[in-house]
This record gives C-alpha cells, structure tokens and sequence, in this order.
C-alpha cells in the first residue's frame, strides 16, 4: 500500500515520487523546490493512479507553460479513428495534455483508450458525459447520478476532471438581474445552471462537494474548477459574475487542499488586452496561488477563422502575467468543429504564445533554442534551422517552394544576393561582395 494519497500528500509529507522526479528533471529544478511549491497547491502533477502510461508534466507559473486541447466525438463528429488522429498528432506536436469532450455515443472505451495509451494528461468534463451515459434528459438525472460518472471517469483514469463547482442558485439571480450581453457560453456551466433551473436544487458539484473530494483523494485525480460564469465577450469581462465565482473557486480550492486534492482554477474567456495582467493578479490572490488554467484569452471579438491567433496574443500575455496553463484555440472557434489541420494550427499558435511567455518569465532554458536559432541563421545553416523551428517541416516545406534562382543555400528568396547576412558573413571574412 502507498505510504500517499496524492501528489500533494507525498510532498506534504516529504516523499519524492517517481513522477515529481521527472517532473523536476524536465523543469531543470531542484526536486526540494518542486515538491515545496507542490506542497503549498501552487504547483500540480495531474497523475491518476491507473493511468500507467502518462508521461508526467507538472502545472505551475514558475514552470513551463503547458498547452492542453480539447478533442472528443460529437454528434456532428462520430469518428473515433479522426478523433485519435488528432489525439496523436497533438501530442507529437508537444501538447501535454489532451481533454476529451465527447458527447455523443459511447464513450467510456475512447476514454478508457487514451489513459491506456496516450501518454499526456488526460482532462475530461463530466457534466458532458451525464445524459450521454444515462442516455437521459437533463432534468431527469439526480446528484447522485452526476457523482457516479465523476467516480467513473476517476475510475477509468483520467488525470483531471473540469468540474463546474462555483455556480449556486445565486448565480441565476445575478444572470436574470445583470443582463450579461452573453451570459453563460461555458458549455458545462450551462447545463449545470439549466439543471438548477429545472429543478429548484442546488448544484450538485458544490453541494456534494465533499463527497467528490473523496473520490478525486483515491484516484489522485485533479480538480480543474471550471469558470461557468467566464465571460464571452469582452463587454462581459471582469463583472460580477465572474469576480464572485472566482472568490467561491478560492474557498474551494482552501478546501481541497485540506483533502490533499490537487487543484488547478480556470479563467477566461474574452478578456480586453488591458485587463488580462489584473485578471491573472486578482485569481493568483483570492485563489492563493493555485495554477490557473484559461482559454484564450481572446482580446477580441470579431476574428472568427482567427481566433487561434486572438487567443495567442492574450494568451502571451496570460501566462507571462501567471497564467500556468494554456488551452488551445482553433482557427474553428465559435464556426464549427475543427478538423486535423485546424488542431494542428491551434496547437502551433499556443506554443509560441506558451514559449514567448516563458522567455518573457526567465524560466531557465527558455530561450536556449532561440540562441540556437540565431547561431543556425547566422551561419544560413538551413537544415539547423528548420530543426530549431517549433514546426520545422512547414518551414521546410516554404523554403523548398519557393528557392532563390540560382539556388544559392546562403541567400534566400525575399532578399536574395541583398541578403544582410550573406553580405556580413562575406565583409567580415574580407570576401568580396557580389551583388549582379
């Protein structure tokens, strides 16, 4: 039997697992610092005990920012083997962690073959999957019902359950009386405010709130508290329905820790570029330095087909000002559900905001590859380049196209024999510069 619970019991008590070993390798820190900041909630290794072939990542501001993506079936969407396609290519691409939306058919098995096979976190949302598994109308389903799948998904091995837990019977008030342009857009949030709504009782996540903390202690499942009141526009961004959720998240969050249950908070949503810094300040304070985990942010509206790169431009911003984890965002967003290359578009906006963050952060060997990528251009070593470059193959792929005339390796084709480093290289060689 092991002498822990969870990750933040055995930093707690001072034992170093095998995954805060590997964890604290790849962050390129001292295993006493990790399992400090673990100890404190401010950092997490979202690991479920029967998830046997996850590849650990940790969770905190003072590490590297993290990417997740959101993937899953849908009715519109029924193909198990598209949905693996992009599970694989996310990962290969660097995603360290992978939420399964689904919410059509039957989706225990796909669950249950990501945490068999796929070695990133897995993150699902159990709301979702309540009328899917019961295959019942909302208002027919009990709490009890909605706990029984979180117990499943534990049960199945997932590593973080995104759990709608600060909504109350209040909150329909503060909806109907504040006139929200938007009102509630997460998907989760809504059917927990419908189901309130429907039958005059509290939310189960946060009635129940203990029972779940249980479950998420046996299974070392992680506690995402998801934002059901996260703004969808900017016109909605930081109001009161957003600031007093967050301040019920931070009460949760003093709670689970006295489970030894680990937890990351959720943020936004559609945030003007001017407000992400105080949003991220505000959640680091009520929240006590619990990682903070947002979508986006996105800093306007009005980019649909671009909105991996809105969300990138916040999502910069985010996670240099705390932010620890980044969810991706599509080109898709808000038009439809994305398709391989649409994941793969999102994927690459978030790792460079995620890498900019970084650099901008100071976390140590951040911008190792960008010296890399300097030495390499420096020298037109091209192949060095493109093994630099967070997509080196789509980069190969545009150099190949379009190739300067005479197909010269130390020109380009945008400058040519002007190239700045071609004549510089040559100057200070004391070579002779031609040019015609």
């Amino acid at each position: 039997m092991r002498e822990y619970t969870t990750q933040m019991d055995a930093a707690r008590k001072g034992i170093a697992t095998p995954q805060m070993k590997i964890v604290a390798e790849k962050e390129k820190m001292q295993l006493e610092e990790l399992m400090g900041y673990m100890a404190e909630g401010k950092v997490v290794i979202p690991a479920n005990i029967n998830h046997q072939c996850i590849n650990p990542e940790g969770v905190g501001s003072m590490l590297r920012t993290k990417i997740n993506v959101n993937l899953g079936v849908s009715r519109d969407c029924k193909d198990y083997d598209i949905e693996l396609q992009k599970v694989m290519s996310a990962v290969n691409m660097g995603a360290e962690a992978i939420m399964d939306l689904s919410s059509h058919g039957n989706t225990e098995p796909f669950r249950k073959k990501l945490t068999s096979e796929c070695p990133a976190m897995i993150g699902t949302v159990p709301v979702y999957d309540s009328v899917i598994h019961y295959q019942r109308d909302l208002s027919t389903l009990t709490a009890e019902d909605f706990i029984d799948v979180v117990r499943l998904h534990a049960q199945n091995g997932v590593d973080f359950v995104t759990l709608h837990c600060g909504i109350t019977r209040k909150t329909i008030d503060q909806i109907k009386n504040h006139k929200r342009k938007m009102n509630i857009v997460s998907r989760g949030g809504s059917l927990v405010f419908a189901w309130m709504s429907m039958t005059g009782n509290e939310n189960p996540f946060y009635e129940y709130y203990d029972e779940i903390l249980d479950i998420c202690e046996e299974y070392d499942v992680t506690i995402s508290l998801g934002d059901a009141c996260r703004p969808g526009c900017l016109a909605d961004a930081t109001d009161v329905c957003q600031i007093e959720e967050l301040v019920r998240l931070g009460e949760l969050t003093k709670r689970a820790w006295e489970h030894n249950v680990q937890v990351m908070v959720e943020g936004p949503g559609h945030v003007p570029l001017d407000q992400i810094a105080a949003n991220m300040q505000v959640q680091k304070t009520i929240c006590m330095g619990a990682p903070f985990y947002v979508l986006g942010p996105l800093v306007t509206d009005i980019a649909p087909g671009y909105d991996h790169i809105t969300a990138a431009i916040g999502g910069a911003v985010a996670a240099m000002n705390g932010a620890a984890f980044l969810c991706y965002v599509t080109p898709a967003e808000h038009l439809a559900l994305p398709n391989v290359e649409d994941v793969k578009q999102g994927i690459i906006a978030s790792k460079i905001a995620a890498h900019a963050a970084d650099i901008a952060k100071g976390i140590k060997g951040a911008r190792d590859i960008d010296d890399k990528m300097a030495d390499a251009r420096r020298v037109l070593d091209w192949d060095a380049q493109f093994e630099c470059a967070i997509d080196g193959g789509t980069a190969k792929a545009i150099r190949d196209s379009r190739k300067p005339e005479d197909d010269h390796s130390d020109t380009c084709s945008m400058c040519g024999k002007f190239c700045a480093v071609r004549s510089m290289n040559k100057a200070l060689n004391g070579e002779y510069i031609d040019i015609l």
